[in-house]
């Protein structure tokens, strides 16, 4: 839900209040860090993660499981990048007027990056990389969903089940779950069943996006 005590179209997210993460967004700020090129370089390691994914479709053994590992380190890389964009923008003091377009448009190719190389993980058949593209687009509405609330004058709504962070927990679960089972030969669906799940979740998180956004607009 809204939450007045941060600015407007901002994430909630827990870890920008530990000592960790405002000790390293000020050093990223005095390093001269910007949280443009912070916000672009999360698309990077997303789609090193996205490779690695895919990658994984044509290993095997213990060489597959480094590569879910792989997927699962530029996933996490990818949401720190998220995290320190917004702390050297907003805590920094470094906010641009474009820094809307960079903290939103990189997370879209971010996500595709990241589940349509899940979708090759899952495996070549009707189930893999078409569920890929399911959850890309279905990820990509539920942010369109949000932005149009807003644009209607409605508060910014973040709510799941499978907002980013929820997305993105679930494919490094799975990735890492992966991984063990690939290093000893388990042929688990593992990315096929995150998939299902993301797909199940975003297509909920698109509706309850869209309910409470009318309700809000309605006065309910």
């Amino acid at each position: 839900m809204p939450n007045e005590e941060r600015p407007a179209g901002r994430r909630p997210i827990s870890a920008r209040n530990t000592q960790w993460a405002a000790a390293t967004a000020r050093r990223l700020a005095n390093a001269g860090a910007t949280p443009n090129a912070i916000s672009v370089a999360s698309i990077g390691f997303a789609v090193a993660a996205g490779i690695a994914l895919f990658g994984s479709s044509h290993a095997s053994g213990w060489t597959r499981a480094a590569c879910f590992l792989g997927g699962a380190a530029g996933i996490q890389l990818r949401l720190l990048c998220n995290l320190f964009d917004g702390m050297v923008a907003v805590e920094g003091g470094r906010k641009t007027r474009s820094g809307d377009i960079y903290n939103e448009l990189p997370d879209r190719f971010a996500d595709w990056a990241v589940l349509l190389g899940a979708g090759f993980a899952a495996g070549s058949g009707p189930h893999g990389p078409t569920l890929g593209w399911a959850a890309s687009l279905l990820a990509i509405l539920t942010a369109y969903v949000r932005a149009l609330g807003a644009s209607a004058k409605a508060s910014h709504h973040f709510e799941g089940p499978m907002a980013k962070q929820h997305r993105m927990a679930t494919m490094t679960v799975a990735a890492l779950v992966a991984a063990l089972a690939a290093g000893f030969g388990q042929g688990w669906p593992i990315m096929e069943w995150a998939l299902w799940i993301i797909v199940a979740g975003c297509a909920a998180t698109v509706v309850r996006r869209a309910i409470a956004i009318v309700r809000e607009l309605e006065g309910r």
